[in-house]
Protein backbone atom coordinates (compact mmCIF):
# COMPACT_ATOMS: atom_id res chain seq x y z
CA UNK A 1 0.00 0.00 0.00
CA UNK A 2 2.72 2.36 0.87
CA UNK A 3 5.19 1.79 -1.77
CA UNK A 4 2.13 2.05 -4.11
CA UNK A 5 1.57 5.49 -2.97
CA UNK A 6 5.34 6.51 -3.34
CA UNK A 7 5.22 5.21 -6.85
CA UNK A 8 2.06 6.22 -7.99
CA UNK A 9 3.57 9.34 -9.77
CA UNK A 10 6.75 8.27 -10.90
CA UNK A 11 7.08 9.64 -14.45
CA UNK A 12 6.64 13.16 -13.02
CA UNK A 13 9.36 12.28 -10.32
CA UNK A 14 11.86 12.76 -13.29
CA UNK A 15 14.31 14.68 -14.67
CA UNK A 16 14.78 12.95 -17.43
CA UNK A 17 18.90 13.81 -18.00
CA UNK A 18 20.73 13.92 -21.94
CA UNK A 19 24.00 15.43 -19.83
CA UNK A 20 26.66 12.98 -21.07
CA UNK A 21 29.80 14.98 -23.25
CA UNK A 22 28.83 13.04 -26.35
CA UNK A 23 25.25 14.05 -26.32
CA UNK A 24 24.49 14.95 -29.79
CA UNK A 25 21.16 16.51 -31.41
CA UNK A 26 19.78 13.18 -31.60
CA UNK A 27 20.14 12.02 -28.46
CA UNK A 28 18.21 15.20 -27.21
CA UNK A 29 15.41 14.58 -29.30
CA UNK A 30 14.91 11.20 -28.07
CA UNK A 31 14.65 12.39 -24.79
CA UNK A 32 12.39 14.59 -25.51
CA UNK A 33 10.19 12.09 -26.95
CA UNK A 34 10.26 9.77 -24.40
CA UNK A 35 9.81 12.35 -21.73
CA UNK A 36 6.57 13.43 -23.70
CA UNK A 37 5.10 10.46 -23.67
CA UNK A 38 6.01 8.90 -20.59
CA UNK A 39 4.95 12.16 -19.03
CA UNK A 40 8.17 12.96 -17.30
CA UNK A 41 8.79 15.78 -15.09
CA UNK A 42 11.62 17.24 -17.15
CA UNK A 43 14.11 16.76 -19.52
CA UNK A 44 17.35 18.27 -18.32
CA UNK A 45 20.58 19.22 -20.98
CA UNK A 46 23.71 20.77 -20.99
CA UNK A 47 23.06 24.75 -22.12
CA UNK A 48 23.97 24.52 -25.98
CA UNK A 49 20.48 22.24 -26.14
CA UNK A 50 18.67 24.37 -23.82
CA UNK A 51 16.62 26.53 -26.43
CA UNK A 52 16.53 23.12 -28.84
CA UNK A 53 14.51 21.81 -25.80
CA UNK A 54 12.16 24.38 -25.54
CA UNK A 55 10.89 24.43 -29.16
CA UNK A 56 10.79 20.54 -28.98
CA UNK A 57 8.71 20.47 -25.98
CA UNK A 58 6.39 23.25 -26.67
CA UNK A 59 2.93 22.88 -26.16
CA UNK A 60 4.00 19.49 -23.86
CA UNK A 61 3.67 19.43 -20.08
CA UNK A 62 6.92 18.22 -19.81
CA UNK A 63 9.29 21.69 -18.34
CA UNK A 64 12.90 22.69 -19.49
CA UNK A 65 15.59 21.75 -17.60
CA UNK A 66 18.86 23.69 -17.41
CA UNK A 67 22.35 23.63 -15.87
CA UNK A 68 24.65 26.27 -15.01
CA UNK A 69 28.38 25.81 -13.80
CA UNK A 70 27.87 21.97 -14.40
CA UNK A 71 29.56 19.73 -13.75
CA UNK A 72 32.37 20.87 -11.79
CA UNK A 73 31.04 23.93 -9.61
CA UNK A 74 34.04 25.83 -10.31
CA UNK A 75 33.23 28.71 -12.55
CA UNK A 76 33.10 32.26 -11.47
CA UNK A 77 29.75 33.27 -9.81
CA UNK A 78 29.22 35.95 -11.97
CA UNK A 79 29.64 33.67 -14.59
CA UNK A 80 27.36 30.59 -12.93
CA UNK A 81 24.78 33.69 -12.49
CA UNK A 82 24.62 34.33 -16.41
CA UNK A 83 24.85 30.76 -17.43
CA UNK A 84 21.33 30.46 -15.62
CA UNK A 85 19.61 33.42 -16.43
CA UNK A 86 20.83 32.62 -20.52
CA UNK A 87 19.04 29.58 -19.58
CA UNK A 88 15.91 31.24 -18.41
CA UNK A 89 16.06 33.14 -21.60
CA UNK A 90 16.48 30.42 -23.95
CA UNK A 91 13.64 28.59 -22.01
CA UNK A 92 14.07 26.75 -18.88
CA UNK A 93 11.55 26.51 -16.21
CA UNK A 94 14.38 25.00 -13.53
CA UNK A 95 17.67 26.07 -13.31
CA UNK A 96 20.35 23.18 -11.70
CA UNK A 97 23.39 24.91 -10.73
CA UNK A 98 26.86 23.53 -8.78
CA UNK A 99 27.71 24.50 -5.74
CA UNK A 100 31.58 25.79 -5.46
CA UNK A 101 32.53 21.94 -3.87
CA UNK A 102 36.26 23.73 -2.95
CA UNK A 103 34.17 25.77 -0.81
CA UNK A 104 32.23 23.45 0.52
CA UNK A 105 34.67 20.60 1.19
CA UNK A 106 37.21 23.48 3.18
CA UNK A 107 33.78 24.54 5.64
CA UNK A 108 33.07 27.88 3.71
CA UNK A 109 29.91 27.35 3.95
CA UNK A 110 28.81 31.09 4.25
CA UNK A 111 30.71 31.81 0.89
CA UNK A 112 28.49 29.09 -0.55
CA UNK A 113 25.36 30.68 0.94
CA UNK A 114 26.18 34.32 -0.85
CA UNK A 115 27.08 32.86 -4.23
CA UNK A 116 23.34 30.64 -4.03
CA UNK A 117 21.87 33.92 -3.31
CA UNK A 118 23.62 36.08 -5.77
CA UNK A 119 22.34 33.16 -8.67
CA UNK A 120 18.85 33.04 -7.11
CA UNK A 121 18.67 37.30 -7.27
CA UNK A 122 19.25 36.74 -10.85
CA UNK A 123 16.37 34.52 -12.04
CA UNK A 124 12.93 35.06 -12.25
CA UNK A 125 10.83 34.28 -8.87
CA UNK A 126 8.96 31.96 -10.55
CA UNK A 127 12.16 29.58 -11.49
CA UNK A 128 13.10 26.56 -9.35
CA UNK A 129 16.89 26.69 -8.41
CA UNK A 130 18.20 23.38 -7.49
CA UNK A 131 21.66 23.40 -5.88
CA UNK A 132 24.09 20.08 -6.43
CA UNK A 133 26.26 19.71 -3.39
CA UNK A 134 28.46 16.37 -4.57
CA UNK A 135 27.43 14.55 -1.45
CA UNK A 136 29.85 12.08 -2.02
CA UNK A 137 32.54 14.21 -1.71
CA UNK A 138 31.32 15.81 1.64
CA UNK A 139 31.13 14.28 5.29
CA UNK A 140 27.83 13.44 6.58
CA UNK A 141 28.28 17.27 8.84
CA UNK A 142 29.40 18.87 5.65
CA UNK A 143 26.27 17.93 4.13
CA UNK A 144 24.05 19.09 6.69
CA UNK A 145 25.97 22.72 6.62
CA UNK A 146 25.97 22.55 2.70
CA UNK A 147 22.16 21.70 2.76
CA UNK A 148 21.84 25.32 5.45
CA UNK A 149 23.56 26.87 3.26
CA UNK A 150 21.40 26.45 -0.17
CA UNK A 151 18.18 26.48 2.05
CA UNK A 152 19.60 30.13 3.41
CA UNK A 153 20.43 31.27 -0.04
CA UNK A 154 16.78 30.55 -1.55
CA UNK A 155 17.11 27.41 -3.77
CA UNK A 156 13.73 25.41 -3.81
CA UNK A 157 16.29 22.51 -3.90
CA UNK A 158 19.17 20.80 -2.78
CA UNK A 159 20.37 18.14 -4.63
CA UNK A 160 23.17 15.13 -4.08
CA UNK A 161 25.35 14.98 -7.32
CA UNK A 162 25.49 15.41 -10.64
CA UNK A 163 26.18 11.67 -11.29
CA UNK A 164 29.53 12.18 -12.05
CA UNK A 165 31.40 11.62 -9.42
CA UNK A 166 29.44 8.57 -7.30
CA UNK A 167 25.61 7.81 -7.67
CA UNK A 168 22.98 8.73 -4.64
CA UNK A 169 22.31 7.01 -1.65
CA UNK A 170 19.73 6.53 0.67
CA UNK A 171 21.90 7.76 3.69
CA UNK A 172 22.54 10.72 1.39
CA UNK A 173 18.98 11.49 0.87
CA UNK A 174 18.20 11.16 4.37
CA UNK A 175 20.99 13.85 5.88
CA UNK A 176 19.72 15.59 3.49
CA UNK A 177 16.02 15.63 3.91
CA UNK A 178 16.52 15.82 7.61
CA UNK A 179 18.83 18.86 7.58
CA UNK A 180 16.40 20.64 5.34
CA UNK A 181 13.72 20.37 7.66
CA UNK A 182 10.91 20.71 5.65
CA UNK A 183 11.90 24.41 4.19
CA UNK A 184 13.92 22.91 0.73
CA UNK A 185 13.00 20.24 -0.96
CA UNK A 186 15.72 16.83 -1.80
CA UNK A 187 16.36 15.56 -5.33
CA UNK A 188 18.32 12.62 -5.42
CA UNK A 189 20.44 11.98 -8.57
CA UNK A 190 23.48 9.81 -9.83
CA UNK A 191 23.20 6.21 -10.77
CA UNK A 192 19.70 5.82 -10.28
CA UNK A 193 18.59 3.01 -12.76
CA UNK A 194 16.35 0.67 -10.92
CA UNK A 195 12.22 0.20 -9.40
CA UNK A 196 13.97 -0.52 -5.74
CA UNK A 197 16.72 2.31 -6.24
CA UNK A 198 13.39 4.66 -6.60
CA UNK A 199 11.36 3.30 -3.89
CA UNK A 200 14.28 3.86 -1.55
CA UNK A 201 14.89 7.12 -2.39
CA UNK A 202 11.67 8.69 -2.39
CA UNK A 203 11.09 6.78 0.90
CA UNK A 204 13.97 8.01 2.73
CA UNK A 205 12.77 11.78 1.46
CA UNK A 206 13.71 12.89 -2.16
CA UNK A 207 10.67 14.72 -3.94
CA UNK A 208 12.93 14.48 -7.41
CA UNK A 209 14.85 11.92 -9.22
CA UNK A 210 17.24 13.02 -12.05
CA UNK A 211 18.35 9.56 -14.31
CA UNK A 212 18.91 8.89 -18.10
CA UNK A 213 17.60 5.48 -17.03
CA UNK A 214 14.10 6.60 -16.67
CA UNK A 215 12.46 4.78 -19.41
CA UNK A 216 14.02 1.70 -18.49
CA UNK A 217 12.66 2.40 -14.93
CA UNK A 218 9.11 3.18 -16.06
CA UNK A 219 9.35 -0.06 -18.05
CA UNK A 220 10.32 -2.32 -15.21
CA UNK A 221 7.36 -0.23 -13.49
CA UNK A 222 4.74 -1.27 -15.79
CA UNK A 223 6.13 -5.02 -16.20
CA UNK A 224 5.28 -4.69 -12.16
CA UNK A 225 1.55 -3.44 -12.45
CA UNK A 226 1.25 -6.15 -14.95
CA UNK A 227 2.27 -8.71 -12.56
CA UNK A 228 4.79 -9.71 -15.29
Amino acid sequence: MTDDKILCDLNRRFDHAALAPETDESAVRLACDEAIRLGFFSVVVNPVWTSLVADLLTGSQVEVLGVAGFPLGASRTNIKAAEASNGVADGAHEIDIVANIGHLVSGQFLKVEQEISTIRRALPYNVALKVIIEASKLTAQQQIDATRAVAHGGAQFVKTGTGFFGGATVEQVGTLYKAAAGEIEVKASGGIKTLAQCRELLSAGATRLGASASVSIMAELTKTEGGH
